[in-house]
């Protein structure tokens, strides 16, 4: 029963480990990965491969770190393909339901933003995010206070 119990603990400080919050000392490396999938972004945009490009912005989204260096500079490259995205159906077409949820929170931070082209624009997205994903990815993304963007 000991043994037990001590399992339990050790898995329980794991998950605990896991679900750390990245401090600053590691803000420069996130901030490097970020700028070398700005130029995968960039090379995807210039394409015209907007899912791909959406796919590898919302990948390894920083958001387990309060540096908020790092959430702004990640979402400079979520707001540039946002922008770039002209035929919303068809970036939701191909696009896995593993990225719903972060996509939605990086569209309520667009709304937040009150620059009328980026909210138009994730109001669109939005829509058609809810239509694919339904209301459960609404309410995951505002419940989600520690894994913010």
């Amino acid at each position: 029963m000991a043994d037990e119990e001590r399992r339990g603990r050790q898995e329980k400080e794991k998950e605990k480990e896991k679900d750390k919050i990245v401090e600053a000392e590691n803000a420069e490396a996130i901030i490097a990965r970020i700028e070398h999938k700005s130029l995968q972004v960039e090379r995807l945009l210039r394409v015209s491969r907007y899912t791909e490009a959406l796919k590898t912005a919302l990948e390894d989204s920083p958001v387990r770190t309060r540096d908020e260096r790092c959430k702004s500079a990640n979402w400079i490259v979520v707001h540039r393909v946002l922008m770039a995205c002209k035929d919303v159906d068809a970036v939701f077409l191909s696009l896995d339901p593993e990225y719903y949820d972060i996509l939605m929170k990086y569209l309520y931070r667009g709304l937040a933003t009150g620059d009328r082209p980026t909210c138009d624009q994730c109001l669109r997205l939005h829509e058609k995010l809810t239509e694919k994903a339904g209301l459960g990815c609404i309410v995951r993304a505002l419940a989600d206070t520690t894994n913010t963007v």
